[in-house]
């Protein structure tokens, strides 16, 4: 009773949280325009940070994107909230059931689904980390299709930050979102397991690189001063 209840309530509380708040929201793009997501049309998944998932929830809502989510209780009620938000839902894991997860996001990107999406994202250290680890499941993905891994990293210039694993970005009303863009990891479609790791780390660094580079334009927008230090 207590799980439908909250099925009932918290999915459609949530996504007006995130209209409200992402209303007040700026964006600002840095990197390479070659880096962008609209000049590789040919790149399908797209690989973030856990913790920037809340700074660009609404930014991107209209591009028919299919987000892995846990097939768990919290999963379903994550699952409910971006649906009403505009994103696809793939329920799977990558730990877990990871297998019927790829398979999940093939389909939709390959149109063999009720809902056909054009992109594909992965929080890719999610859903329980660690931190700022990438797991292959965009790499996996990406050789089944092609295109390449895409890369971006985003965070608000102002914002609270939670105590859990992945540090949650939460942007403060008014703030600026940043979103650094890095090239594509190509992904061979015969790679071996040792391509496919060293593809895996490649978007490893390539999420760094980005989150370094938000970080130092969030304190050249800060000023540089320590009160208003990037957001570890």
């Amino acid at each position: 009773m207590k799980q439908r209840i909250a099925l009932a309530l918290l999915p459609p509380i949530w996504a007006l949280l995130i209209r409200l708040l992402s209303a007040t929201l700026r964006f600002e793009d840095i990197g390479e325009p070659a880096a962008h997501a609209d000049a590789n049309p040919e790149t399908r998944v797209y690989c973030l940070w856990h913790r920037s998932l809340l700074s660009i929830a609404y930014h991107f809502r209209k591009r028919k994107i299919a987000i892995l989510i846990s097939p768990s209780f919290d999963g379903e009620l994550i699952a409910q909230t971006i649906c009403r938000v505009g994103y696809i839902p793939v329920r799977g894991s990558s730990s877990r059931g990871g297998a019927s997860g790829l398979l999940g996001m093939q389909r939709v990107l390959g149109g063999e689904s009720d809902q056909r999406c054009n992109y594909a994202a992965f929080t890719t250290d999610g859903p329980r980390g660690p931190v700022y680890q990438a797991k292959p499941g965009g790499v996996k993905l990406a050789q089944q299709i092609g295109g390449g891994v895409g890369i971006f990293y985003a965070a608000p210039d102002r914002a609270w930050v939670l105590r859990s694993w992945d540090r949650f970005l939460i942007p403060k009303p008014f703030s600026t979102v940043v979103i650094a863009w890095q090239p594509p990891v190509p992904v061979e479609r015969d790679a071996n397991m040792y391509a496919l790791e060293a593809a895996r780390q490649a978007v490893q660094a390539a999420l760094e690189r980005a989150r370094k580079a938000v970080e130092e334009r969030i304190q050249e927008r800060n000023g540089g001063t320590r009160s208003k230090r990037p957001l570890k």
